[in-house]
């Protein structure tokens, strides 16, 4: 009996690895796709369809490459120090954590700071 329920572990873990986000996925390109042909039934040209989605479009941020680099430099910055302050002053994990985070926080406040910057000069040049 236990052989029959180990044997049963590979396919259950292959079926929801590979099955579920497979039903996911065919699950969101049905609706999408019944979703096109229902704008259509109601008698909209492909150009009013194409229109329909592109308003849902949201406009691309400029500066997202920017806040990931400055996310992930002063990620490397509170890795580099909790490290350091391992090795020095044998802090405990926590504290280490804490570290990490607080350095991360300090990037999003830089990205917000560069950022506000960006767009205060943009609008006084465009005024």
């Amino acid at each position: 009996m236990n052989n029959v329920i180990e044997g049963f572990i590979p396919i259950v873990a292959i079926i929801f690895t590979f099955g579920i986000p497979g039903i996911i996925v065919f699950w969101w390109l049905y609706t999408k796709h019944r979703e096109k042909m229902r704008l259509i039934e109601k008698g909209l040209t492909p150009e009013e369809v194409k229109a329909y989605f592109a308003e849902n479009i949201k406009p691309r941020n400029p500066y997202s490459s920017l806040k990931f680099g400055l996310i992930l430099l002063f990620l490397g910055f509170g890795i580099f120090i909790a490290n350091v302050a391992e090795s020095i002053y044998d802090v405990e994990e926590g504290v280490m954590m804490g570290i990490v985070v607080t350095f991360i926080g300090l990037g999003f406040l830089v990205y917000y700071m560069v950022v506000s910057m960006k767009s205060g000069k943009d609008t006084q040049i465009n005024q």
